[in-house]
């Protein structure tokens, strides 16, 4: 028993001599490990008689038990003087701003959705929305596109199977439906903009099969092409953030506005790019096709039972993504769409500290 004693005198003498954790685990293994002095008197003992075992037993438990007891003791010990150490050496100045982490960016489509929101806002125009999953008559009838346009063809348009009530299902076409429920569901005046993702059967570098609109209408009465020519031309300068800005109407056609104008606005070539601002027919310039507009046509206001008699309007529409790309200098539009978090941090906006980038009207 006595060399039993000097033993454990001995490791506990070692282990509280350790410095560092490295130091005790080689004592660890040297005592407690497979091959360790404390495991070999262990397994002495499954040969010895029960007698025997009685007598030589105790003191070797006892053996373990204090060896144990003092590694582990002796472990928390150099981990906390290992922890206070560190914390001494690695002091922090609170005073010093804090390390900004990964962020994330507002997407251009949101952020001109937003500028523009925030320019007919100023202009009086609420926004409006409805759903994207529509029938045929709002996309299409109640807005005088007969059965026979092309913009009814499976080519161009995404179709559901028809309803149960018969009706034809397809994902719309543009925002112009939720014009019409406005119509159907207010009374006049109305100034409402309808911003919203619109579906066609289109890819190239400047058509997607999913792009976003927004359109916008009047309704009131002595409404003239004068009141929508002011408009555009306000909000145009007050998005681009030039007081340069010209228009040029043209006629066209559209089945849901008589008379119909294109909006072309005037830019001039600078090293090469297209810088919107200036008069299209000066040297150096041109025109650029911005916008489709008209004064709502009589059948649409029949259709929406109001009297085109009393009542009178105009309607515009043109693309978020393609302003975007005009305003913030992209060339292909299928990038807005493809999730690149390269693209996204180029092209993308600080979400909270940046402010809108749109002057507003007056500005």
């Amino acid at each position: 028993m006595t060399e039993i004693s000097a033993l454990k005198a001995g490791l506990i003498a070692d282990i509280a001599a350790a410095d560092t954790l490295e130091a005790l685990e080689t004592l660890r293994v040297g005592a407690m490990g497979k091959n360790g002095v404390v495991t070999g008197l262990l397994k002495t003992l499954g040969p010895m008689s029960p007698e025997e075992r009685l007598e030589k037993g105790p003191p070797i438990q006892d053996l373990r038990e204090s060896v144990t007891a003092a590694l582990a003791e002796k472990k928390a010990a150099l981990e906390q003087a290992a922890l206070d150490a560190k914390l001494a050496a690695e002091t922090i100045d609170m005073t010093l701003p804090a390390d900004i982490g990964p962020q994330g960016s507002v997407h251009p489509v949101s952020q001109v959705m937003d500028e523009l929101a925030e320019i007919f806002a100023d202009l009086g125009f609420s926004v409006a929305t409805g759903p994207e999953i529509e029938d045929d008559w709002h996309n299409f009838t109640a807005l005088n596109i007969p059965e026979t346009h092309p913009a009814r063809a499976m080519h161009d348009t995404f179709y559901f199977p028809d309803a149960e009530d018969g009706k034809k299902m397809l994902l719309r076409t543009h925002t112009s439906p939720v014009q019409i429920r406005t119509m159907m569901n207010g009374e006049p005046p109305i100034r409402i903009i309808a911003p919203g993702r619109v579906y066609r059967s289109d890819s190239d570098a400047t058509h997607t099969p999913m792009f976003h609109q927004i359109e916008g209408l009047v309704i009131d009465k002595g409404i003239t092409l004068g009141h929508l020519k002011w408009t555009l031309e306000t909000f145009l300068k007050a998005f681009f953030e030039r007081d340069d800005i010209v228009l040029r109407l043209r006629p066209s056609y559209f089945p849901f506005t008589e008379p119909s104008v294109e909006v072309d606005v005037g830019y001039t070539l600078i090293n090469g790019q297209r810088v919107i601002g200036g008069d299209g027919d000066a040297p150096g310039g041109g025109w650029l096709e911005v916008l489709g507009s008209g004064m709502v046509n009589r059948r649409v206001i029949e259709a929406c039972g109001l009297d085109p008699d009393e009542w009178q309007g105009f309607a515009f529409g043109t693309g978020v993504d393609r302003l975007a790309m005009l305003k913030y200098g992209m060339n292909d539009l299928r990038a807005f769409f493809d999730g690149d978090l390269r693209w996204l941090k180029h092209y993308g906006f600080m979400g909270l500290d940046v402010p809108t980038l749109s002057g507003g009207v007056g500005a």
